[in-house]
């Protein structure tokens, strides 16, 4: 293929993915019913507490990303040096191509493709690494929150409750020493006939040592800590009376839940509103105010970030390099 047919198809594939994004964008703003409860719900509050706390949530947002991004430099320097805006050029890109494809698998292509060619396979898989240290934290902090619920609002027998604790224990323990040895994973692939004449491409699974995996899972923590505090701003702003530590309980297992069912970026919104109300029913019986609240949270963290990515989308060169200026 010449170059510019190359040029032709890049700029056809770029138009194609961002026009692909808002198309599912405005298909599921345009009728979203819960935004428009949301909407209802500020009409009696002061425009600056709208403005000071809509923006604070807004800027955790891309406190939230920045720490991403940083996550993503730090996890690509053992395949290829990249500077801090690139790694945040590609995040926002990866997020646009994340919203309309299945679990986020998209993320990786938008991602990657700001590698060099040979290197954007590799890329996929140290990306994978920094997802699972996500995983980790959501499973171990979800399951230590399950067994908070479980006491507090499940009668149950003690001999069971413990069994469920030591489940949990044991559930949580197997994340963090998978994660802590992750090169572990390195030695199963080249175990297996079929897998390993791809070595070249998950070697990079072996190098990462247990101080590096502690600095991701960092930051990891810290984009935890991030996105906890926003659900914290949004109910107790709009649902004063709710209890801080219960909030602080519900939060991680809205999370777990989440992150063990397939979805769609733009459909997550109808799980993330099933799984708060089922759980949060426990503490109040202000349904429509929860349901406005995620879809709130919805918006500013998936679909903002996805439309500002869409920018980025045309700063690629899917057949070669990405152009630095």
């Amino acid at each position: 293929m010449t170059s510019s047919y190359k040029k032709i198809l890049s700029n056809l594939i770029k138009i194609a993915v961002v026009a692909l994004a808002f198309w599912f964008i405005y298909k599921k703003i345009a009728n979203h019913h819960d935004l428009k409860e949301f909407v209802a719900l500020l009409r009696n509050i002061p425009t600056l507490q709208i403005c000071l706390v809509l923006g604070s949530v807004f800027v955790l947002m891309l406190f939230n990303w920045g720490l991403e991004a940083i996550k993503w430099k730090h996890l690509i320097e053992r395949v290829e040096q990249i500077s801090l805006w690139r790694a945040i050029e590609s995040v926002f890109c990866g997020l646009t191509w994340a919203v309309f494809t299945p679990n986020r698998l998209g993320e990786y292509g938008g991602r990657v493709f700001f590698l060099s060619p040979k290197r954007r396979i590799v890329g996929v898989v140290v990306m994978t690494i920094g997802n699972i240290g996500q995983l980790v934290l959501t499973n171990v902090f979800g399951a230590i929150a399950a067994c908070i619920f479980v006491y507090r609002f499940i009668p149950i027998e003690p001999i069971l409750f413990a069994a469920i604790c030591g489940l949990s224990f044991v559930f949580a323990l197997f994340f963090l020493v998978f994660y802590f040895n992750i090169k572990w994973l390195n030695g199963i692939l080249l175990s297996i006939k079929f897998t390993r004449k791809y070595a070249k491409f998950y070697a990079v699974l072996g190098r990462y040592q247990k101080k590096e995996l502690l600095q991701i899972l960092l930051f990891c923590l810290a984009r935890y800590a991030v996105f906890t505090t926003q659900y914290l701003i949004m109910f107790l702003w709009l649902i004063p009376d709710l209890s801080l530590l219960e909030v602080l309980m519900l939060i991680p297992i809205l999370f777990f839940v989440q992150s063990t069912l397939p979805s769609l970026d733009l459909l997550d919104i109808g799980i993330r509103s099933v799984t708060a109300l089922f759980f949060f029913k426990y503490i109040t019986d202000q349904n429509i105010v929860v349901v406005a609240c995620i879809a709130s949270i919805w918006l500013i963290n998936i679909i903002i970030p996805a439309i500002l990515g869409s920018y980025f989308v045309f700063k690629l060169n899917i057949f070669g390099n990405t152009r630095r200026d």
